[in-house]
């Protein structure tokens, strides 16, 4: 069997795959009363992932030599980590909203990859003297599936973001830390006690509280409502009617559920991703010592890097020991997405240095 065919057909298919998976996501999110889709979904996504990894070992056979040498290389074994990280994640969380975010920037990758790069950047060519060694393997696979982590965790938090409409919410259990913790707990009030209480904060329990009113004059027919609570009190509860307190609602319970499934499930995917990111980064040190005499130079790669390492370092501190949780780590995530991508790919299509190696510059 010619490899190089074979390996023009997988990419393409690989992409194509991607696309028709993203357009399944993006119906099941549409309409959720399908619930085929949702499979169909996981299918493609693992379909897709089967391809890239036969793919990259038929790379491997054809050069000799581990393939991450170069950008096409690299980028299909990012979106195989992305795919690969995408199956755990919406196994853990049994959410399809988890393929909405993470099937088009794996599509979009496999697309850049297959359409954008010219024939010579595809290519399997010999390696250069310092990429001649066990550590290429070592080093740069652990790197790619911290990317893919991050990226992923990245992803599920502005997912959050949109869910929550960037709204500051309480969750529960998504941190270690003092105050990850939403109180579940709805207080029930008659319907001439629409007052909510001013001592409790309306972060408390996301802003809701439970109220019970009656449909009838006798007092039978209880119906719960939950409604917006409020630190203001009302000058005149005989007034308030209920439809203002159903307008009042921020999030839906549902919306709530979800925001709180994102948040705790990108919890554990930055968490993931973390530990890999620096096991990459201490085996990147000993290789370049190994290489260049140096553990560390300050190359544009290795100073991004860090950065990187810095702001998920960030991020995990503030919800294990401060107990952030909710949209402030949501954001900080969000900023590690485009951080993960200027160390990724930007250092290396903006500048010049080590790290060089089968790129445009």
């Amino acid at each position: 069997m010619n490899l190089v065919v074979l390996q023009n057909w997988l990419d393409n298919a690989s992409f194509a795959i991607l696309f028709l998976t993203m357009l399944v996501y993006w119906g099941g999110a549409a309409f959720p009363n399908l619930p085929y889709l949702a499979a169909l979904g996981t299918a493609g996504m693992a379909i897709a992932n089967l391809c890239m990894a036969t793919l990259l070992g038929a790379r491997w056979i054809e050069a000799g030599y581990f393939p991450l040498s170069n950008l096409y290389e690299s980028l299909f074994f990012l979106t195989w980590g992305i795919t690969t990280v995408h199956l755990i994640a919406e196994s853990s969380s049994r959410s399809r909203l988890v393929g909405v975010v993470t099937s088009p920037v794996a599509m979009l990758i496999a697309a850049f990859a297959t359409m954008t790069l010219p024939s010579q950047m595809q290519a399997s060519e010999p390696l250069v003297p310092a990429l001649k060694s066990n550590w290429l393997m070592m080093h740069v696979s652990v790197m790619m599936l911290s990317y893919s982590a991050l990226m992923v965790g990245s992803l599920l938090a502005i997912a959050f973001l949109v869910v929550t409409r960037g709204q500051n919410i309480q969750l529960q259990g998504s941190s270690v830390g003092t105050g990850g913790y939403r109180s579940n707990g709805y207080r029930l009030h008659k319907a001439a006690e629409l007052i909510p209480q001013p001592s409790a904060p309306s972060a408390e329990n996301n802003g809701f509280a439970r109220f019970e009113t009656t449909s009838n004059g006798n007092g039978n027919g209880n119906t719960a409502v939950l409604g917006l609570v409020t630190t203001t009190p009302i000058q005149n509860p005989q007034d308030a009617s209920l439809s203002e307190i159903q307008n009042s609602e921020p999030l839906s319970p549902q919306r709530l559920n979800l925001a709180e499934t994102l948040d705790n499930i990108s919890y554990r995917i930055i968490g993931l991703g973390f530990p890999l990111l620096t096991i990459g980064i201490i085996a990147g040190g000993v290789w370049a010592n190994e290489a260049w005499g140096s553990y560390w130079s300050w190359d544009p790669k290795e100073t991004w890097a860090l950065i990187t390492w810095l702001v998920f370092a960030a991020y995990l501190h503030a919800r294990i020991t401060r107990g952030w949780q909710g949209r402030r780590p949501a954001i900080l995530a969000a900023t590690g997405f485009v951080v993960v991508w200027v160390c990724y790919l930007g250092v290396n299509l903006l500048g010049k240095g080590l790290h060089s190696y089968g790129w445009f510059f």
